[in-house]
């Protein structure tokens, strides 16, 4: 265990060696925020954050925000409930980033995205002022060329190639024919072939065997510094080690100390309780994804047995959340596993199970779920996810409740999740293993409205 003499004098090092010309000073680290992808939330940029401040990132300087609707239109012009448009979505961000250069006092952020939260740092920097605001653009997996281009196909959605959204952004900047301009410095991070969204089959998009007119570098952009970086998946492009050492590169113009994650000797969690809302055009849908604060919950964390999954005695921390649906501070032990359950009136009461947490996060953010009709009738729901990344089994080791590969995980990186509905009449331990990282879990009775999600942090 690093101690907190040392860890001090690791970050200080960190710091004053940023202090050169080619990066931050210790005075003046600029402000990061990140901005998640479709229907993500600001969770998905924890180990991102720890990353950066292992390397010397004051905490108080990394940002990610989350969405209230982070979910596209099906059509950009057209009003649709609980979805926003590229308007919209540029507008939050922009808030969010003044708010930020107000708490800070900076002149100037760096913004990174993933997926659609690129479209809004393009949307603001060449619309909404950013290009005043911002210094550095780092898009992670960002379709800036669709993830089609077929004319005449649902051109009005923003991820068309051939639409007007990204046909406006994409327009000649200067004589050499850049795609984007000055002062501004833009990065973009793609994988070499196995982006879901950069495909030229359109498997991913519905449209099997059909040529979709978008490259395997799709993502990049005329102008910018563009990083491949072989066999990452779509959310890896953003979220991964590789993704991290990239960006501070970009960011600093050197190489960070370390891609790992340096342990603290004392971990405060704290976060927000959101839920999958009812669609008002389809109430019975039930997947109505949303990061709206969901007030009402109660939330208890419990210590387990890491063999068993098996509580170790009453809850370490309680809370019923009030109209933001923030919870916390919870001091929690950085080697200890725990549960969180979250019950909520129309919600199952929801059992997530996560690795222990070696760093203080603010973004530890619990999004409840109901259950749905198919498997009412089931004894026993458990998940498997991986919310930074997709599971892979001709790329990734993994296994849940014993099964190679997981079930519904496919070959291509294209699948987050994985469900069972175990047999048996018994509460058991339930194992998901993934390139390392260990889940155990229990059983919850769905006849009784419960549910089980092993998240993977890695």
């Amino acid at each position: 265990m690093i101690t907190r003499r040392v860890l001090l004098g690791l970050l200080g090092s960190l710091l004053l060696a940023a202090g050169c010309a080619t990066g931050p000073s210790q005075q003046d680290v600029p402000p990061i925020v990140f901005v998640h992808g479709n229907g993500d939330t600001a969770a998905l940029w924890q180990t991102t954050i720890w990353r950066f401040e292992s390397n010397g990132w004051p905490r108080e300087r990394l940002y990610a925000i989350d969405a209230p609707y982070p979910l596209a239109r099906d059509e950009d012009a057209k009003p649709q409930p609980g979805r926003t448009s590229t308007a919209e979505h540029m507008a939050y961000l922009k808030a969010e980033v003044e708010k930020v250069l107000k708490a800070t006092g900076a002149r100037q952020v760096v913004l990174m995205g993933n997926s659609r939260g690129g479209n809004a740092i393009r949307n603001y920097i060449q619309n909404g002022g950013g290009d005043k605001t911002v210094s550095h653009a780092i898009l992670g997996g960002t379709p800036n060329h669709g993830v089609q281009a077929i004319p005449g196909m649902n051109e009005g959605n923003e991820f068309s190639g051939t639409g007007p959204f990204l046909m406006t952004l994409n327009a000649p900047k200067n004589a050499a024919g850049d795609e984007v301009a000055g002062p501004v410095r833009w990065m973009t991070i793609r994988s070499d072939s196995n982006d879901k969204f950069a495909q030229p089959d359109g498997l991913w998009i519905g449209q099997r065997g059909k040529p979709t007119n978008v490259t395997y570098a799709g993502p990049e952009l005329k102008g910018a510094t563009n990083v491949v970086i072989p066999r990452i998946d779509h959310r890896e492009t953003a979220y991964s080690p590789g993704a991290f050492e990239a960006a501070y590169r970009f960011i600093t113009g050197k190489a960070p100390a370390t891609v790992d994650i340096v342990p603290e000797e004392r971990v405060v969690l704290s976060g927000k309780v959101s839920g999958l809302g009812v669609s008002s055009t389809d109430p019975a849908s039930g997947n109505f994804v949303n990061n709206l604060p969901l007030p009402g919950a109660t939330l208890e964390v419990f210590a387990i047995d890491p063999a068993t999954g098996e509580r170790r005695g009453g809850a370490a921390y309680a809370k019923t959340t009030g109209s933001d649906g923030m919870w916390g501070p919870f001091t929690a032990r950085p080697d200890a596993r725990y549960e969180f359950v979250v019950s909520a009136p129309g919600y199952a009461i929801t059992h997530f199970y996560r690795s222990p947490f070696p760093r203080s996060s603010s973004v530890v953010i619990l999004r409840t779920e109901r259950i749905a009709d198919a498997d009412k009738n089931a004894p026993w729901i458990i998940t498997m996810t991986r919310p930074r990344g997709y599971l892979d089994p001709g790329r990734d080791k993994m296994a849940f409740d014993g099964q190679t590969p997981p079930p519904g995980a496919v070959l291509g990186a294209g699948v987050a999740s994985s469900k069972i509905k175990p047999t048996g009449a018994l509460p058991r331990a339930v194992t998901a293993e993934f390139n390392g990282e260990k889940l155990i879990g229990r059983t919850w009775p769905a006849a009784e409205n419960h549910l089980s999600i092993l998240e993977l942090t890695y």
